[in-house]
């Protein structure tokens, strides 16, 4: 697009070498003096180049935002996987030693007690909440005896417990109930192992 801009200064008539120099320039020579043939934008031109560049940079933060809620979610499933694994093993070594009743006394228990080295992540045991816990954290609740992850990217996450967003695990004893009558009870009902389960249903959404 050709369109003019303000005039060059023009106090004396030029010589052939400057004509030439500015007509090499992209300058428009004239009886008026020069003037810059081409160059910058339009108005609508700098409009559209602006809506782009704002409608990139949308897609960029969606895309940075899902892949930062798929950090954490893989994050969250890896303790979760290592403290499965780790009462795995405390389920196993009490069938080696013929102890399974004994693990009725972890039921509700802290599942972060069976780690050699805890996360860094972990805040430690509460009896309720604070506003100073940090999103991304674990804590243990022991009034509601059950394991507890912060949210941080909440509009990825769905279900769990609100305002905050969070998820909530117990570890629950498995038996078989002989009896039939919901309960465990050790005389009668079988050991079986122990589960590191979520209180509600939830999901990460992308």
């Amino acid at each position: 697009m050709r369109r003019w801009v303000a005039d060059l200064p023009v106090g004396r008539p030029l010589t052939r070498r400057s004509r030439g120099y500015l007509e090499r320039k992209g300058f428009n020579v004239g009886r008026g003096g020069a003037r810059l043939a081409q160059g910058g934008f339009s108005l609508l031109e700098l409009v559209v180049v602006i809506v782009l560049i704002v409608f990139l940079m949308q897609i960029a933060l969606a895309r940075l935002l899902a892949m930062q809620a798929d950090a954490e979610r893989v994050a969250m499933e890896t303790v979760l996987g290592t403290l499965r694994s780790a009462l795995g093993m405390k389920v196993a070594e009490s069938i080696v030693k013929g102890t399974t009743a004994d693990l009725a006394a972890l039921e509700t228990s802290n599942p972060m007690e069976r780690l050699a080295e805890l996360p860094r992540n972990y805040l430690g045991e509460f009896d309720t909440r604070t506003a100073e816990m940090e999103d991304g954290g674990w804590y243990f609740d022991r009034t509601e005896r059950a394991l507890i992850y912060l949210v941080r990217n909440r509009s990825h996450f769905s279900g769990g417990v609100v305002d905050p967003p969070r998820a909530r695990f117990r570890v629950t004893l498995v038996y078989a109930d002989r009896n039939g009558n919901g309960r465990y009870e050790g005389k009668i009902d079988a050991v079986e192992g122990l589960r590191l389960a979520p209180l509600e249903p939830y999901q990460w959404v992308r």
